[in-house]
C-alpha cells in the first residue's frame, strides 16, 4: 500500500488526545474565555502562563503552583477552586471519533492503544476520568508522568519501550504537523490526523 504497512504490521497505536479525541485541555482559547469570564488581563495572563506551563505540563509543578504563578499573585475576587472547575470544563469530546475506536478496537485483537500526549497531570487526571478514556487506551504516556513533552525524541523513545514493541510496529496519530514530522523521524509510522472522517477512512483502509 502507498503508506508502506498494513494493520497487520501493527501492534500498537499512539493517539495523542487533545486536537483528535477531545478539545485542547488549556489552549489558547480556553484561556481568552476564562479572561473573559473573569475579568482578567489575558496578555498579562498568558505571558505568566508561558513561563511556567511547560514546566507544569512536564509534572514538575502541581496546577496550585501554576496558578499561585498565573493568577493568584495577588487577591482574587474568585477562590483556586472555581476557577480549577472553570478550567476543566472547557475540556469537550470532539464528535464521533472516539466512540468509533472504542468499536474498532474491540475487532482487532492485535492492537493495543496507548496515549502520547502533553498534559498537566490533575488535567489529564480528569480527561481520562472524566471522559472514560480507558475504555480506549490500555495505557497513558504523557509527559506528566514521564517529565518529558513531545517532540523531545525521548519521549517516543520511552514510548516504544513501555509498550514492548519496536518503532516499526507502532502507529502514531497526531494533529500537529511538527509532532508527527517527530514520530516520523523517530521510526514509528505516522498519521496526521486532520480531521474524524479522514482518519476513520484511513484506518479502515488499512
Amino acid at each position: 500500500m502507498e503508506q508502506g504497512f498494513t494493520l497487520s504490521d501493527i501492534k500498537v497505536i499512539f493517539l495523542d488526545i487533545g486536537g483528535v479525541l477531545l478539545t485542547n485541555g488549556w489552549g489558547r482559547a480556553s484561556r481568552q474565555a476564562a479572561a473573559a469570564a473573569f475579568d482578567l488581563d489575558f496578555e498579562e495572563m498568558d505571558k505568566r502562563h508561558d513561563l511556567i506551563f511547560n514546566v507544569y505540563e512536564e509534572g514538575r509543578v502541581t496546577l496550585d503552583a501554576y496558578l499561585d504563578t498565573v493568577l493568584f499573585y495577588e487577591p482574587r475576587a474568585f477562590s483556586k477552586e472555581v476557577f480549577r472547575d472553570f478550567m476543566f470544563q472547557q475540556s469537550k469530546q470532539l464528535p464521533q471519533l472516539l466512540d468509533w475506536l472504542i468499536g474498532w478496537k474491540a475487532q482487532q485483537a492485535q492492537l493495543r492503544f496507548f496515549s502520547l500526549n502533553n498534559e498537566p497531570r490533575e488535567l489529564h487526571q480528569y480527561r481520562v476520568q472524566h471522559f472514560q478514556l480507558r475504555r480506549l487506551y490500555d495505557g497513558f504516556v504523557c509527559s506528566c508522568d514521564v517529565g518529558l513533552r513531545k517532540p523531545d525524541p525521548q519521549i517516543f523513545a520511552l514510548a516504544v519501550g513501555v509498550a514492548g514493541v519496536q518503532p516499526h510496529e507502532c502507529l502514531y496519530i497526531d494533529d500537529r504537523e511538527v509532532l508527527i514530522a517527530a514520530g516520523k523521524k523517530a521510526g514509528l509510522n505516522v498519521w496526521h490526523h486532520q480531521d474524524h472522517s479522514a482518519t476513520i477512512a484511513f484506518l479502515q483502509s488499512l
